[in-house]
Formats: C-alpha cells, sequence, structure tokens
C-alpha cells in the first residue's frame, strides 16, 4: 500500500463526531502520511472532493443526511467515478451490504468494528480490493443477476439525472421537478428520456420500479 505523491487524502462524512474521530485516529495510527477531511453531510463530502482536486478514498456513512438510502452513493460515484467509496453503518444486514457492493463501494465497514479492523479495511480499499466483514462474501439468493444489471445501470446516472429519477419515484411531474431544479421543464423531459434510456425500460413507472432499489434504508 503505496501513498499517492504528498500523502493519503481521505474524506470522513458522518453526521455523528465521534464515528468520524474514530476513524480518523484508525487512518492516523495506520497510515504513515494522511490528511483526513471531514464532512457532516453528503453535500460537504461531495463540496469537498471537488474542491480538493484528488481524493483517495471518500467513507461515506449510510444515513447521513442527503443519503437517501443508496441515492447518495451512487451519485458519489456518478460524479467521482475513479474515487472508491467505503460505506460505514450501524447495521450488519447481509443484503444492505451486498446493495452497497453491487451500487459501487469498495466496502463496508460496520460501526461496531474494532479500530483494528477499521484500520486493515481502509487499508485494502486503498490497496483496490473489496472489502466485506468476515464471513460476508457477498453472495446470496437475493442477489440476482437482473438486479446486479439495474445497479450497474443506475450508476451510470448523472448526479441530475439521480435528482430527476429521485423525484419522479416521488410522483413528481415534469412541470413539478422543472420549478424544484429551477431548469426548465424541456430540460427535465430531456433528463426522463435519458434516463428511461440509460435504465433500458420504456416508461416512467417502469423506471420508478427500478429507482425502489436506491429507497433502501435502514436505521441508524
Amino acid at each position: 500500500m503505496e501513498a499517492t505523491e504528498g500523502g493519503w487524502t481521505v474524506v470522513i462524512a458522518d453526521d455523528h463526531p465521534l464515528v468520524r474521530d474514530a476513524m480518523r485516529h484508525a487512518l492516523i495510527q495506520n497510515l504513515s502520511d494522511v490528511r483526513v477531511h471531514d464532512a457532516s453531510s453528503l453535500d460537504e463530502a461531495k463540496q469537498l472532493v471537488d474542491n480538493l482536486g484528488s481524493v483517495d478514498l471518500v467513507i461515506l456513512d449510510l444515513n447521513m443526511p442527503g443519503m437517501d438510502g443508496f441515492t447518495g452513493l451512487a451519485a458519489m460515484r456518478a460524479a467521482h467515478p475513479m474515487v472508491p467509496v467505503a460505506m460505514v453503518s450501524a447495521t450488519n444486514d447481509e443484503t444492505v451490504m451486498r446493495r452497497a457492493i453491487e451500487f459501487g463501494a469498495s466496502g463496508f465497514i460496520p460501526k461496531s468494528s474494532p479500530l483494528e479492523t477499521i484500520a486493515e479495511a481502509i487499508g485494502q480499499i486503498l490497496d483496490g480490493q473489496v472489502w466485506l466483514p468476515a464471513g460476508r462474501a457477498g453472495g446470496g439468493e437475493d442477489t440476482g443477476s437482473n438486479r446486479q444489471d439495474i445497479a450497474r445501470r443506475l450508476g451510470e446516472l448523472t448526479p441530475q439525472q439521480l435528482k430527476v429519477l429521485s423525484m419522479m419515484s416521488q410522483g413528481l411531474l415534469n412541470k413539478q421537478i422543472a420549478y424544484e431544479l429551477g431548469v426548465g421543464e424541456a430540460t427535465v423531459k430531456a433528463h426522463v428520456t435519458a434516463i428511461l434510456k440509460k435504465l433500458g425500460v420504456h416508461s416512467r413507472t417502469q423506471a420508478v420500479i427500478a429507482a425502489r432499489l436506491l429507497d433502501f434504508k435502514t436505521v441508524d
């Protein structure tokens, strides 16, 4: 595991200061040259990554403000596809872990993990590996090829298209979406067309059904 020139740059995004402190401690204790930047929401994390320019790892809390289930993960991956993302959460649910990996996460770290395990996970992810807790191989009967294909397609949507799809799933009409985003209705129609094409579906209803994968939430 070798740092890029100038050392490692890591963004930790979690709305709980104690969790951020624990992650920061694990990083500092196990990486010789690391700069850690904190965020308490998805928007803050995205802004940090945009401003920093070069980031080696983003650590995202699954249930902090702005995440909206896996929408936040998909948005981060769409905006910065070359930056690995590790998810952290209070849950140990295997289905949630698998879905995180399907949506492009490079690892899933339960918050209950010992600091040495957190450090091991982060080290493996920085080495380009995918990390899950011991015994969680990521398979499972409910993770079929169809779900994986939908997850891959959702990951191809731009951040703006993800917003439009999220609003579509809430039942908003094009005119209402245009108002919320501050754009013209023709722009929204263009986004909807692109969303249907990328998801390989033929109607808004089918797109919304696919979007339900993003709405899987857990209690933190």
